[in-house]
């Protein structure tokens, strides 16, 4: 593995109130920090305290966007954003909410904002450590209340609202053969329209609301400029097509390997949980140690404890599981009275929740929420005498997310971690599980509605006839235990048993594509030992099975006379489909599919340019399936039309590829077009100079949203968009051998050596050592802050 430069920072004594006894902070030389107590509480403390050393701009918007509080910082601009958010935050039973994470669950979110606020009134005092993106955004951090961390449920990921309502469109026009190409179902279903609503009818406005209140912050001058009579124009603050993309594309993978597989007799696991990158990163990788606790691993900064990593006794790590855990319902409101809505036969009142917003340079504005039997109303049309909801897992107690790894992550055996997952509501996920015994396991769980009466596909009736009947239990799920094929292994992909009975048991049918989950299966089911080193090399693997399979149809191709066309297909013909870096067949492949292949396999099926639009990006196996089996979309003999839309696209990219990569096909890099590039939501208001400090890249990458090493980009100009929020390889029972990756780097204060320093290696798939031993970590140690109770931290830095 590489071996960055660091700067090694001052050590510190910190006298701060709130502790208990002392604690310290040890960060090594990756920005990775090992926190260390005298006991549980202070443990958490530290966390929080840590989390806001470190993050501080990141946790506290993420704060203030969950709880509806933005408008307040930075104007009227973020009203309508405040108003969505609110709409999505948990209302419900506290007493029942504390419980569903663990049963010291309270205590130790408690001891978590603690920690948080005392960092905060150390920036008080010392203002300095504030990171510099409050003075440029002109706002200050607050403190925080235990109830904001779970109460806060938008930034979770569930599904699949966004599908129900796209598909509602599509389907009315053009059919459900046309949406496979938008998601494709598995296993195949035909989406039944059980309530007999009219889909054409349903607006795709339904949407606007649930996607402002899941969107990012987002800054310009013209928003922080808003006036209070513009508030409303900031609602749509992504283009439809970057929030499905968003959703479409964020995938994980994760496997474990058992020892009898293994060169060195003990299992390996491997996790990249993938989200949309950003900088800082989503995750935050921390080492909690006190008396009956260390576990190191990832998780989110604003949230205590961590969801993987390893306890030093078992392993775990997680991927998204296709569970569908929301529903939209729709409502037939009263005549002469849109507040009331039919419901088994009469008419019922919505609930009215008044919400009072404080507005930056303008009086506190009241905004009313309305809420049906099944969740907040997204989208309303008195004269239609129409009103649409959601219903959510989000609302169920125990649904924050990730917070089940608070009971996880101190399982010790099997039993007891299968026990702890029963806690985790959302997102589902695929569990995998490995232990120093050498035990290795899969269990997929979330919070999946019971649908007696309708397969979740479509848009249902509000009006009492289609209602969850409880959820899917643990023990109705599947589940393997060390397999004869000595490894597990998931993707996103769809990995029901064969022998599942979708009928009796729904639990989703949209996946990810499984190119991914192929690629694992290939390379982990060859004969022969695995190792940390191939689990390392396998994450970063850039074998794309789509490039695969069109080679297949490229082959069968007769180019003819056609110089341009017979050069690309000679390119493709003799490439190995690996997205290199430096791959100049990858290039062309890439730029064929994604910017002359796709839009016109799109075109083809959906003429109307509004309705294509709600296509994107495409679900990369639905559109393959329709270029190997084409129908009477490409004309009277479908393979010979297939044939000339592949041979006129490719023909298309090969002289697209001559303009935007040079003159020399054979010197072409997919890195001159694919590229990492971590933008700073406050580079666009930050002027040059500043955002130069703020964002990093651009970095050349590999890879694709197809390949293992997933790096998804957005078509217009190859950014890579979606990725591994972080890596890691864990050499289950040698811990100190394992590896791991942050991207662009642990910190998320620019002014620190640990901001970007592991951006390089991240780009080309390189790792730092993810050390967990006492021994090891002080080796490893580049700067110490100890922190002391109020009174005898005085006395410890008035004596250094």
């Amino acid at each position: 593995m590489s071996k960055p430069t660091h700067t090694v920072t001052d050590d510190e004594i910190i006298a701060i109130e709130g502790l208990a006894g002392q604690a310290e902070i040890l960060v090594d030389r990756w920005g990775i920090p090992h926190l260390r107590a005298d006991n549980q509480a202070d443990l958490f403390f530290l966390q929080g305290f840590n989390a806001a050393r470190d993050r501080l701009w990141q946790i506290d918007l993420w704060r203030k966007r969950g709880l509806g509080l933005l408008a307040r910082d930075f104007g009227p601009g973020y009203l309508a954003q405040d108003q969505a958010s609110r709409a999505f935050l948990f209302r419900g039973d506290m007493a029942k909410e504390w419980v569903s994470y663990a049963p010291d669950a309270q205590e130790i979110f408690q001891s978590f904002v603690k920690g948080i606020n005392a960092y905060v009134a150390l920036t008080e005092r010392e203002p300095e450590r504030l990171p510099p993106e409050f003075a440029l955004a002109k706002t200050r951090p607050e403190r925080w209340q235990a109830e904001d961390v779970v109460r806060i449920r938008s930034h979770a990921l569930t599904r699949n609202a966004l599908s129900e309502v796209l598909r509602a469109s599509i389907v009315s026009a053009y059919g459900e053969a046309t949406d496979l190409l938008r998601k494709n179902l598995e296993p195949p279903v035909v989406p039944g329209n059980a309530g007999g609503i009219d889909l054409a009818e349903v607006p795709v406005e339904v949407l606007d609301l649930f996607k402002l209140a899941t969107a990012g912050v987002t800054f310009s001058d013209a928003r922080l400029a808003a006036k209070l009579d513009e508030a409303d124009h900031w609602v749509k603050l992504n283009e439809l097509a970057e929030v499905v993309s968003e959703h479409t594309w964020t995938g994980s993978n994760n496997w474990a390997v058992a020892p009898e597989r293994t060169d060195t007799g003990r299992p390996v696991m491997a996790g990249d949980p993938h989200r949309t990158h950003a900088v800082p990163s989503l995750r935050y990788l921390v080492h909690l140690t006190a008396p009956g606790l260390d576990v190191i691993g990832a998780g989110e900064p604003a949230v205590p404890g961590i969801s993987m990593g390893h306890n030093g006794t078992i392993a775990f790590t997680q991927t998204i599981f296709g569970s569908d855990q929301e529903d939209i319902y729709v409502y037939e409101t009263e005549p002469g009275n849109p507040d009331r809505y039919r419901y088994d036969g009469a008419w019922v009142d919505m609930e009215i929740v008044e919400e009072r917003f404080q507005v930056k340079g303008a009086a506190d504005q009241l905004r009313q929420l309305r809420f049906t039997r099944h969740g907040p109303v997204i989208f309303a049309d008195a004269g239609k005498r129409q009103a649409f909801a959601i219903r959510s897992v989000w609302f169920e107690p125990g649904a924050a997310a990730y917070l089940g790894g608070l009971s996880s992550m101190r399982a010790k055996t099997l039993p007891e971690f299968r026990s702890a997952i029963r806690r985790f509501a959302t997102p589902s996920l695929n569990h995998i599980y490995a232990d120093i015994q050498g035990t290795i396991a899969w269990l997929p769980f979330g919070m999946t509605p019971v649908r007696r009466n309708w397969d979740g596909l479509l848009p249902i009736p509000g009006d009492g006839r289609f209602e969850w009947d409880g959820f899917v239990d643990l023990d109705d799920m599947p589940q393997t235990v060390n397999p004869p094929s000595g490894f597990v292994a998931s993707a996103n992909e769809a990995n029901m048993p064969a022998a599942w009975d979708h009928d009796k048991t729904r639990v989703g049918y949209e996946w990810l594509e499984n190119s991914r989950a192929l690629r694992l299966e290939e390379v982990l089911g060859k004969p022969g030992k695995h190792s940390v080193t191939a689990s390392l090399a396998l994450q970063a693997d850039v074998m794309s099975m789509p490039a695969r399979r069109l080679q297949r149809l490229v082959k069968a191709i007769v180019a003819g006379s056609d110089t341009d066309l017979a050069a690309a297909q000679a390119m493709l013909v003799a490439w190995d489909n690996a997205l290199h870096v430096n791959s100049a067949a990858g290039a062309l492949s890439e730029l064929w599919f994604t910017r002359h292949l796709k839009p016109a396999l799109l075109t083809l099926f959906v003429p109307d340019p509004k309705l294509r639009a709600l296509m994107a990006p495409g679900d990369v196996e639905g559109m393959l399936q329709a270029l190997e089996q084409p129908g009477a979309q490409f004309g009277a003999d479908p393979a010979a039309g297939r044939d000339r839309m592949i041979a006129e696209t490719l023909r298309m990219a090969y002289r697209d590829g001559l303009v935007r990569l040079g003159p020399a096909p054979e010197a072409w890099q997919w890195g001159q077009l694919h590229h990492g590039y971590f933008e700073h939501p406050l580079s666009a208001i930050a002027g040059p100079e500043a955002a130069k400090s703020l964002d990093v890249g651009p970095l050349p990458k590999g890879g694709s949203g197809s390949t293992v090493m997933h790096a998804a980009y957005r078509p217009q100009d190859f950014r890579v968009t979606t990725g591994a929020s972080v890596r890691f390889v864990l050499d289950v029972g040698n811990w100190d051998a394992s590896f791991c990756m942050n991207a662009p780097g642990q910190s998320g204060d620019s002014r620190s050596p640990h901001y970007r320093d592991l951006a390089v290696q991240w780009a080309k798939g390189d790792y730092v050592p993810f050390v967990y031993s006492r021994a090891a970590v002080d080796a490893a140690t580049v700067q110490r802050i100890a922190l002391r109770p109020a009174a005898a931290g005085r006395e410890a830095a008035a004596a250094g």
